[in-house]
Formats: structure tokens, sequence, C-alpha cells
């Protein structure tokens, strides 16, 4: 059996066995790149460890290091209640306005990690504190950062212009963009729909519930066994208060406001928790988190090592109250996301990403490769680095389009969008900061939860792409 074929079945090995039992992927996937490395392609300890992907760990780290700090001391819930001021309660507008930042952001040249890392704290703890879905405001994160991707002066457009130029293809940037905003626009809608958007235009504009104190209840396990069943009721919106598991993030907690179902009271809009007056802790959390905006979006830094060093900052200026923020970092989603990562650098090491292209290529019918080469990006890109898939998959494709039986824009686009709409995914850099930020939900729950919508954009994304864009034949 080739090492290609064998990574393969290693990978689907792993993904029945943490589903089957309480065992973290993430450690699976680490055992699984130095025994397929070692054993099957005879790579060194060295090539393998240089697969993991030390500037993700530090993303993940230090961004969940930052907000925790930002949720002891109450910051997370200013600026909550400032968002509920600027909306006058209308729930509803949450959502989409969320969308709409990060698509912008993303538009103007920020990269998608960086506006999920910066966004989805701030969005989750308003969704916690106000009962709206977490899945709904973490999606809208998600697919906003992806809509924004492909503008002519973004990371991800200009990755894909540039290997579209160096293949001698022909292009056209306003499709691009507007096909990967077009599609994410519609996911959002139906993620809105699906995840409490109803409930938030039947509830209308209503005064926002306390905010939270910050902090896990004493009372919610750490875990829950193997083989309990999750009895804990889902609240009056649908959102599940608390959950446990057993899965394969088990033992994390999302620092989620309420337990056991309790109610929570409502207030005055804009008044409660004493209105918008800021403590100096606050003050100079918000200043910290302006300067990490700052230094990502306008200075291009990166986004991990300047979250750790405004987390430092903050914690040397008030120790007493930011005790305790590194407890609260996600490890086990740490853990899950850079072990998976890890592995898939030992599958591009070995040739299997490759092998996958060629088999497909080998079939000889245009329009069915085209949609097998949709499929082999979006299935990798939920897994591995978007910029790497693209700039693998497209230099793939030139065989398939210099046969002129398909459009190079159509195919270009379809490829594009099939390889970023699936970076909800929680194996992706944006999927792994969602579930490493979430509140109002465990991780473990919010955590199967987005593995089962990432398996259905994987599965209904790169069909959608091809049967719009491709296989009608009307973009040359």
């Amino acid at each position: 059996m080739s090492a290609e074929l064998l990574s393969i079945l290693a990978l689907v090995a792993m993904f029945v066995v943490a589903t089957i039992f309480p065992v973290n992927l993430g450690a699976l996937a680490l055992v699984g790149a130095f025994l397929v490395g070692t054993l099957a392609a005879g790579m060194s300890t060295d090539d393998i460890l240089g697969a993991f992907p030390g500037s993700l760990f530090v993303i993940l780290v230090g961004v969940t290091l930052l907000f925790a700090i930002a949720t002891n001391n109450g910051t997370v819930d200013w600026l909550v209640r400032a968002a509920v001021h600027l909306v006058r309660g209308r729930l509803a507008a949450i959502p989409p306005v969320v969308f709409a930042i990060s698509a912008l952001l993303t538009a103007v040249g920020a990269p998608a990690p960086a506006v999920a890392a910066i966004l989805a704290p701030i969005a989750f703890g308003f969704a916690a504190d106000y009962r709206i879905h977490p899945l709904l405001i973490g999606l809208m994160v998600a697919h906003g950062t992806q809509a924004g991707a492909f503008s002519p002066i973004s990371v991800l457009g200009g990755i894909v212009n540039g290997v579209r130029r160096d293949a001698n293809l022909p292009g056209d940037d306003l499709v691009l963009f507007v096909s990967s905003f077009v599609f994410n626009a519609a996911a959002a809608a139906i993620v809105f729909f699906v995840f409490g958007g109803r409930e938030l235009l039947r509830r209308g504009a209503i005064a926002p519930a306390a905010p939270d104190p910050g902090g896990v209840p004493e009372s919610v396990p750490d875990s829950v066994p193997a083989g309990v069943p999750e009895s804990v009721p889902d609240d009056a919106r649908g959102v599940p208060v608390a959950a446990g598991g057993g899965g394969s993030v088990a033992g994390a907690e999302s620092g989620a406001p309420a337990s056991g179902g309790t109610a929570t009271t409502e207030v005055a809009s804009g008044t409660g928790g004493g209105g918008l007056r800021l403590t100096p802790h606050q003050a100079l959390t918000l200043v910290g988190i302006l300067a990490l905006c700052l230094a990502v979006l306008v200075f291009q830094l990166d986004v991990g090592l300047t979250a750790v060093t405004v987390a430092v900052v903050l914690s040397l200026t008030s120790p007493r109250v930011n005790k305790g923020a590194v407890e609260r970092v996600a490890w086990p989603a740490v853990l899950l996301i850079c072990g998976v990562v890890t592995y898939v650098g030992v599958l591009q090491e070995i040739g299997t990403i490759d092998y996958v292209g060629a088999s497909a290529a080998a079939i000889g019918i245009p329009l069915l490769v085209a949609l097998l080469i949709c499929y082999v990006g979006g299935v990798v890109s939920a897994f591995a680095s978007t910029v790497g898939i693209l700039g693998a998959l497209v230099p793939l494709a030139v065989p398939l389009l210099a046969q002129g039986t398909l459009g190079p824009i159509a195919m270009i686009a379809a490829l594009s969008v099939s390889s970023a709409i699936v970076d909800v995914s929680p194996f992706s850099t944006t999927g792994a900061l969602l579930v490493a930020n979430v509140r109002g939900m465990h991780r473990d729950e919010f955590y199967r939860k987005l593995l089962a919508y990432g398996a259905a954009v994987v599965l209904v994304g790169p069909l959608a792409a091809w049967a719009v864009l491709v296989a009608p034949g009307w973009l040359g």
C-alpha cells in the first residue's frame, strides 16, 4: 500500500476513534503524524515537527489569553452594553452588522484569521448575555471574513490573482470578489434563519439582560464522564445554556455565563451594570484591544505575538484583577487544532494532496474533473491552509483549463469559493478561533455543532459553486 493511501486511511481512522472514545483528536493526529511520517514515509522527526503550526498556536493562545483578561475585568461586558446602546436593543440587527464588519475588514486587506481573532470574542460576549445562539453569531463572523476575502486588495485575492497570472490564465477580479461575497452572504442568510433569527425578529427591541460578571460558575464541572447523558435543558430561545461531554475536546469550558438553565435578569436598556462607565482597568484593556487592531490591520504585525504582548502588559499593570487568565486559555482546543494541522502538514510533505489532485485530473471528463477539484479544495482546506491549497490547486487545474472546454474565470472563482467557504470548519484557523472563544455554550457542544455544520458546508459548498459558476458555462 502506498504512503499516500495509508495516510488517508489513517486520517479516517483517527476520526472514528475520536468519535467513539473520549480522546482528543489533536493528540491522535500527533501520534498519526509520528507513525505515518516515520514508518510509511521515512520522514525525520525534525521534518514532522516542522509541520507543527507554531503561528496558529501562538494566535490561539495569545488571543484567548487577551480576551480572558478582558472577560475577567468586565471589558467584554462593557463592549456588549455599548453594542446594545448603539442598536437601541434591536438584537436582530446584530448578526448582519457583525457579518458586514467582518467582510469590510477582510475586503480592505486584513487577514481573515486576524479579523476573526478580534471580532469573535466580542461577538460571543454579546451572544452569551443576550441569548443569541452562539453558532449564529460565530458563523456570521466566519462567513463575513470569507465574504470579503477575495477583493483585489485582500490577501487571498492577491494570491489567487498572482497564481493565475503566473499560469497565463485570464481572470476577472470583480467576478472573483462578487462570487465569494454572494455565496457567503447566502450561507449567512441561511444561518440566520436556522439558528434563531426568526426568534430575534419576533423579540424586536428588548431590554438587555444584565451582563455576566465573568467567569465560569463553580458548579459547572470540568467535564461530563463518557456515557452520561446531557440532561441540561435548552433555554427558552433554543440556545443550550450548558452542556458537557466526552468528545474530542473533552474537558474544555466556554466561560458560559449561566448554568443549569438559570434565568437572566433584565434591566433597562443601556443601564445594566453601571451603564457605559469604564473602570481604569477596562479602559486600559480597551486601549490594548485597539492597539492590537492597529498593529495587525495597519502595521501588518503578527496577530498572535501582538496579542500575547498586549496580554502580558495588561497582566503586569493589573496582576490581581487578571489572575487566573492563563487557566482560561482553551488548551484542549489548541491541542486539537494544532495536532490535526500538523498531520495535514505531513500529508502535504508525503505528497498525498498532489496524489489526490492528480487522481482526479486523470478521469478525463472536464466537468466531472472540475467538480472533483472543487471538492479536493473544499475538503483539504477544511483542515489546512486555504492559502496553501489555492496556491497548489490553481496550477493543478491549468492542464484542464488549457483544453478550452471550461471557462478559466468560472473555474478559478468556483475553486476559490470552494476552498474558502469551508473555513467555518473547527480545524481551520477561523473555526479554531470560534471554538477557542465561544461563550454561552460549552466548547465540547459548540465544537460538535460547528463540526456538523462544517461537514455540511464541505458537502454542499463545492457542489453549489460548481453548479452555479462552472456547469452553466456562462463565464469565460
